[in-house]
């Protein structure tokens, strides 16, 4: 047994109390926040996720705000993905990368406005980062980390749930647009989006001393549909075949590598950065390429805690960067960051803790 020490450096979430009486067991670091990862039953909170529908606090996906004259500029100079037609209420899925073409980040763009776009970001300081692009363009923005704090409702019966609250309009929202809306005076954006494939929506908390008002109202709209706390899950995440940045990437990652490519656009202006390196990566050929890995044997392995060695014919050909017992498949898989010469189908040897496992390459997602 252990405590976190307590420290200004790691925020807590306006959801952290909800979580706590809903008897949380674990959290991690992220984005200078604590993010719980588990209520005590992986199992059940999977098959919840998959069948029900589960309640996951997420504040840590922080927002960068980017608002001003010159706040479309500068979002566009920073996404090598073409927004010339992102309108107001839409959100884009990015791919931000550094002037190497190595991708830092992979936010979603959210435009409330011509002049005021957040980025939802995964956990890396995209803040600073925005601020030093925007200082060294001369641009004329404002640049900071609002009052805003995510709350997902995911799985197969979220719609129900979030329309019960909110009314059948949400049912015409697509894919990652959203909505200004509130419910009993607390201010929200309501966002058709969610890091699983089950389906659901984000509730974009623009009030943070409301947390568990919030929390509360939804757990009680979602009863007779057997909501339950989770988390973003490992499992389910790894059978979709969704990317997690920093556990699946390096700091040689470019976004053809993790089948990102189709949020490249490589026709955007030269001023976007990283966006020439990129078109020289695309014309000399991607050097590695992501996979799925079933390894040999029916029973569960821990956790992944660091990258694994991946051999071929007795050489090193990639990592193993991920991996998980899938409830569904009853086998543990997992990612390959693999060269490109090998294939899927074949078979490779991964190294754990001095074993090497026999496994063989599939096509993602799993399920």
């Amino acid at each position: 047994m252990f405590e976190i020490t307590p420290t200004t450096r790691l925020r807590r979430s306006p959801f952290f109390n909800a979580t706590v009486k809903e008897g949380v067991k674990g959290f991690l670091p992220y984005n200078q926040m604590l993010m719980p990862t588990g209520y005590g039953d992986p199992e059940g909170e999977y098959w919840r996720l998959i069948n029900d529908v589960a309640l996951w606090d997420v504040a840590v996906e922080r927002q960068v705000e980017v608002c001003g004259r010159d706040a479309g500029k500068l979002a566009q100079i920073l996404s090598p993905r073409d927004l010339s037609k992102c309108v107001v209420n839409q959100g884009k899925y990015v791919a931000l990368c550094n002037h190497h073409g190595t991708i830092i980040n992979d936010p979603i763009l959210l435009k409330l406005a011509d002049d005021r776009f957040w980025f939802s970001i995964a956990d890396s300081n995209i803040l600073f980062w925005a601020r030093a692009i925007a200082a060294e363009r001369g641009l004329s923005v404002e640049i900071r980390e609002p009052d805003v704090s995510p709350l997902a409702i995911q799985g197969p019966k979220a719609d129900a749930v979030i329309a019960g609250i909110f009314g059948d309009w949400i049912l015409d929202l697509k894919y990652f647009w959203f909505r200004e809306t509130q419910i009993e005076g607390i201010p929200l954006m309501l966002a058709r989006s969610g890091w699983s494939k089950q389906g659901g929506f984000e509730l974009y908390l623009m009030d943070g001393s409301r947390g568990e008002q919030l929390w509360n109202i939804v757990r009680e709209a979602g009863q007779p549909y057997n909501i339950g706390p989770g988390n973003p899950n490992m499992c389910e995440r790894i059978e979709s075949g969704l990317i997690s940045w920093g556990s699946d990437t390096d700091d040689e990652t470019n976004p053809f590598e993790i089948r990102l490519g189709n949020y490249v656009d490589l026709d955007v202006d030269d001023d976007v950065i990283g966006i020439k390196k990129l078109r020289q990566i695309k014309k000399q050929g991607v050097k590695r390429h992501q996979l799925g890995l079933v390894l040999e044997g029916d029973q569960p392995m821990p956790v992944h805690s660091t990258w694994y060695d991946i051999y071929a014919d007795g050489s090193k050909v990639g990592s193993m960067t991920n991996g998980v017992w899938s409830y569904r498949l009853k086998r543990n898989i997992g990612y390959a960051l693999i060269a490109t010469e090998i294939k899927v189908g074949q078979m490779v040897e991964v190294c754990k803790d001095g074993q090497m496992l026999p496994a063989k390459l599939c096509a993602l997602p799993f399920c």
